[in-house]
C-alpha cells in the first residue's frame, strides 16, 4: 500500500539541490515523489536521506541530461548560470529535456533590475541588468519564456535579493573590517531568509499564476551598511567602517563593488496577495531576534 502512495505522487524534478535545494525538500516529498539532479555522486546519501531519489548528471553536459527528458511534468530550476559569458547555457540545456505543458519554478535574481536609485518597483519594472551576472540571468528568463510559450508550459519566475540564514550572514566580512558605504552614499537591498524563499518555492509550484514573475522578497527596508550594523551589533562585533564611494572602490574588489553599486526597494504585493505566502521572518530584524547570541 505504501509504495502504491508512493509511486502515485506526482513527479517532481529539483535542479541543482543545494541549500534552498534541501530546505525545500522536507516541504515536498510529503506531496511528490521528488528526483533531485547533482553533478556529485558523493551527495546520493545525503540527498536520499532527505527524501529525493539522486540523479547525477552536469548541466554543462547536455548528453548526461538525455535521460532525464520527460521525467517529470513540474520542474524546480534553482541551478545559477555559467561563471562567465553572456548567455546561461545550462538553461538552455534544461529546456532541451522538459515536456510540453511541464510547469516551471525558476529562481532568478533582483540583479537583472539593476540600479533604480533606491526606487520602489514591483514586477512589472523594466529589467536593465548592469553587469555580466544578472545579463546571464536576464537570458535564462528569456530562454524559459520562449520555451513556455512554444511548448505551452507553465512558467513561475522568482526574482531573489540576498539570502541569508543562521549560516548565511556577512560575519566574516565583519570579522575582516571590510567597509561599508557611508550612509549618503549607500544602497538600498532586498533580503529573504533562507527558509522564506524555500516556502515561496513551494507556493509557486501550488499557486503561481501562470507565466508570472514575483519578487521573493521580505519586508526589510534598510540600507546595505545598516544592514552590516544591524548583524555586528547582534553578534556583538565592531560595525564596518564608513568609507565614500570612491575611497571604497580602492578598498574592496570590483565584484564585491559591483553589488555595492546598486540600490532599489522591491514590492511583495504578489507574493502575499497572489501566492498568499505568510512570511516566517517579515524582515533581518526578526530573524535575528530568533538566533541565539554567541
Amino acid at each position: 500500500m505504501e509504495i502504491s502512495k508512493k509511486f502515485n505522487k506526482p513527479r517532481l524534478l529539483v535542479i541543482g539541490c543545494g541549500d534552498v535545494g534541501m530546505r525545500l525538500l522536507p516541504l515536498v516529498r510529503a506531496h511528490y515523489r521528488v528526483f533531485a539532479v547533482t553533478s556529485q555522486r558523493e551527495r546520493f546519501a545525503e540527498l536520499r536521506a532527505a527524501g529525493a531519489v539522486p540523479l547525477q548528471a552536469n548541466l554543462d553536459q547536455p548528453e548526461s541530461l538525455r535521460r532525464l527528458a520527460g521525467l517529470a511534468h513540474q520542474v524546480v530550476h534553482l541551478a545559477p548560470p555559467p561563471g562567465e559569458g553572456m548567455l546561461d547555457r545550462r538553461t538552455r540545456n534544461v529546456t532541451a529535456i522538459l515536456p510540453d505543458r511541464a510547469q516551471v519554478v525558476y529562481v532568478s535574481t533582483t540583479g537583472v533590475y539593476g540600479d533604480l536609485g533606491g526606487r520602489w518597483a514591483d514586477e512589472t519594472q523594466t529589467v536593465a541588468p548592469r553587469n555580466a551576472r544578472a545579463l546571464r540571468r536576464v537570458d535564462a528568463e528569456q530562454v524559459l519564456r520562449a520555451w513556455a510559450r512554444r511548448a505551452e508550459g507553465r512558467l513561475s519566475i522568482l526574482r531573489v535579493p540576498g539570502i541569508y540564514a543562521p549560516d548565511r550572514l556577512p560575519i566574516k566580512r565583519l570579522e575582516q573590517g571590510t567597509p561599508a558605504l557611508r550612509p549618503q552614499d549607500d544602497v538600498y537591498t532586498n533580503h529573504i531568509h533562507a527558509d522564506d524563499l524555500a516556502r515561496v518555492v513551494l507556493a509557486a509550484l501550488r499557486k503561481g499564476f501562470c507565466n508570472r514573475v514575483y519578487h521573493a522578497v521580505d519586508d526589510t527596508e534598510l540600507k546595505m551598511g545598516d544592514y552590516f550594523d544591524m548583524v555586528a551589533d547582534h553578534f556583538g562585533l565592531p560595525r564596518p567602517p564608513r568609507l565614500d564611494r570612491a575611497a571604497l572602490a580602492q578598498a574592496v574588489a570590483p565584484t564585491l563593488l559591483s553589488f555595492m553599486s546598486e540600490s532599489r526597494r522591491l514590492a511583495n504585493r504578489r507574493l502575499k496577495e497572489e501566492l498568499q505566502v505568510r512570511l516566517l521572518y517579515p524582515d533581518v530584524a526578526a530573524a535575528l531576534r530568533c538566533i541565539k547570541r554567541p
